[in-house]
């Protein structure tokens, strides 16, 4: 219940955004608006983000709303996983990202490793697609669905990116302070289950 507040302002959001899609009556118009200017100020009154801001990133979209999608790249090499240190907050995480308008899960999950981490590498298959809000996550003003796709090295060498400032192999058990916005340990430790049991079933939220 401690960001009930939170749940409250992105369904306010979306249900504005959607009704802005599709209403045609000048009242109605001005009833969603009014709406989508709620959920704008209960994100500014309980977060240190500006109205401006807010309403720049979170209540500016067109269209049906639909949740984002984050696409994560999981490769192992001598038992180890890949994990970069991600510049923005310091902590470690698989590379990956938003999903990007033109690529596949699978391209996007390659291009991130290779600008991410420097390697070269080939989509190999679904892992897991988890819904952000049932793991232990930071709040976050976005419905997100995360994907974990099993890539394998074909080229390349260890080099970070313009995001991140390190990159490493760690074992289960010696895991780094890991960037929680990204990926949990819970979620890291799911990742090895397919490392040691490679016939395990997608696991779906």
């Amino acid at each position: 219940m401690e960001f009930k507040w939170l749940d409250w302002a992105k369904q306010m959001q979306a249900i504005a955004q959607t009704g802005l899609t599709y209403a045609t009556d000048v009242y109605d118009i001005e009833r969603y608006e009014a709406l989508r200017q709620m959920s704008v100020e209960i994100m500014a009154e309980y977060t240190s983000v500006s109205h401006e801001q807010i309403a720049l990133t979170f209540a500016s979209d067109n269209g049906y709303t639909t949740p984002k999608t984050d696409i994560r790249a999981v490769i192992f090499r001598d038992d180890k996983i890949l994990l970069v240190r991600e510049k923005i907050d310091g902590g470690w995480s698989m590379p990956g990202g938003w999903s990007d308008i033109g690529y596949s899960p699978k391209e996007v999950a390659v291009k991130e490793t290779q600008e991410e981490a420097g390697f070269d590498t080939t989509a190999v298959r679904l892992l897991a697609v988890l819904d952000k809000k049932f793991h232990n996550h930071p709040p976050s003003p976005y419905h997100v669905y995360k994907m974990f796709i099993l890539c394998e090295i074909t080229g390349g060498e260890a080099t970070a990116g313009v995001e991140t400032s390190e990159v490493g192999f760690f074992g289960i058990d010696e895991l780094p302070e890991l960037s929680i916005e990204r990926n949990t340990v819970e979620q890291v430790q799911l990742m090895f289950e397919y490392l040691h049991d490679p016939s395990k079933e997608v696991v779906l939220d």
